[in-house]
């Protein structure tokens, strides 16, 4: 995680923290000097304005509200920091995860995934060397590898084939994008009752669809429960529904989302062609030229990168600041779990942006489920008011477009 961290100073044996080597030459780490050097002069701004801002109350004690207001800063500027910078990262994971994690690293393109991947190799081998034997031998781990490798291969020369690898800019700011929904809130019903019924799943659905509009709401809140706190989570039934989603976020708050387990993420290339965003408190404290600047040496290294033919590598150049398309496939009881936590107040306002708007796609179609989502965090700040209304505004953009072309009773969602 880079939250709350501050990368304003220089290593031990000097140098800040970004990945280095490889095909990130002299010219990569200028770059990287010269937006770390922005960010930390900005935070030290920063964090002066945020303590006028914000002053201390008499009856608050001096140590937590300065970490208050060093928290605000870091979260600022997070989007400054580029895709290189180091962090750590823990795994915990059975050996048969490990297998599958390490023919992954072994097919990677990117030789220091690899390096990683011989380095966990390594230690594994000095405790569970049983699960991780046939990473090594050239006929089980080399075939896997092999494969993953010719795969990737086909898909990329496919994407080529149907014109899909085309660059194109399209700064519209952060969107949410419900694309298809799996099931109805009488399937999730009918699942939720079928483990303690000794009848059909067909016969649970006739009795469901028999039910008038109050009875189905008693048994939808029977399902639910009482809910006293988030971790209260209703049955397996509500696997049974799914949504997908198509988001555009900054690179920052994807990667918070990406470590949610229990669901399918996809995700594109970091490129600078979807944008970035600035916040607005940012401006306001003086320092928003200099964002601006760190973001365009970002881009531009990114340019030269892939122009010198290391496609590969030359998103390590972009600050965190700028926007990811991905996709999360996941079912209700996984979107209520995800949208709960990360719509915590003590969330970042980007990805607590995404899992309000997620809500609203949610209750669009399936009102009852949004409705069980009883510790949905909806307090605001001023950051995230704005960012809920861009993909607001985008949503009812999009949805008139479809509206025009789609002909008379076509549905997207079905």
């Amino acid at each position: 995680s880079t939250r709350y961290i501050a990368y304003d100073q220089e290593m031990p044996g000097g140098g800040y923290r970004y990945l280095r080597g490889d095909a990130l030459d002299g010219r990569f780490e200028a770059a990287m000097d010269e937006i770390f050097r922005i960010y930390s002069d900005s935070l030290a701004v920063v964090e002066a304005w945020a303590a006028e801002r914000w002053p201390r109350r008499d009856d608050e004690p001096e140590g937590p509200w300065r970490r208050s207001i060093k928290a605000k800063s870091l979260d600022l500027l997070r989007g400054l920091l580029p895709a290189s910078t180091l962090s750590h990262v823990g795994i915990y994971a059975s050996g048969q995860a490990w297998e599958q994690l390490l023919f992954r690293m072994m097919a990677s393109p990117l030789p220091e995934a690899r390096r990683v991947g011989g380095m966990i190799l390594d230690e594994l081998n000095q405790v569970i060397p049983s699960f991780v034997s046939r990473v090594g031998r050239p006929d089980r781990g080399g075939e896997w590898i092999s494969f993953l490798e010719a795969r990737r291969e086909a898909t990329e020369n496919w994407v080529e084939r149907l014109g899909l690898a085309d660059r194109e800019s399209e700064d519209a700011g952060p969107t949410v994008e419900l694309t298809r929904v799996h099931g109805t809130e009488d399937d999730l019903l009918s699942a939720c009752l079928f483990e303690e019924s000794d009848a059909s799943e067909m016969r649970i659905r006739e009795q469901i669809a028999r039910l008038e509009a109050g009875q189905r709401e008693e048994l939808m809140a029977a399902m639910v429960g009482e809910r006293r706190n988030r971790r209260h989570r209703p049955g397996r039934g509500f696997e049974s529904v799914s949504y997908r989603f198509e988001i555009v976020s900054d690179y920052g708050a994807f990667r918070d989302l990406q470590r949610h387990r229990m669901l399918t993420c996809q995700w594109q290339s970091l490129t600078p062609d979807l944008g970035a965003g600035i916040p607005d408190e940012v401006r306001e404290a003086g320092v928003g030229g200099a964002y601006e600047q760190a973001l365009e040496i970002s881009r531009a290294e990114y340019e030269r990168l892939r122009e010198n033919g290391h496609r590969e590598a030359a998103p390590y150049a972009l600050c965190l600041g700028y926007r990811i398309r991905y996709v999360l496939d996941l079912n209700a009881r996984e979107a209520m779990q995800l949208i709960e936590l990360r719509s915590g107040r003590e969330g970042h306002p980007t990805y607590r942006a995404v899992a309000q708007a997620m809500h609203d796609e949610i209750a669009d179609v399936h009102p009852a489920v949004a409705s069980a989502m009883k510790h949905l965090d909806t307090s605001m700040e001023p950051r995230l008011e704005r960012m809920l209304s861009e993909i607001r505004t985008h949503h009812k953009q999009l949805a008139a477009l479809e509206t025009s072309k789609a002909p008379p009773g076509f549905s997207e969602l079905g």
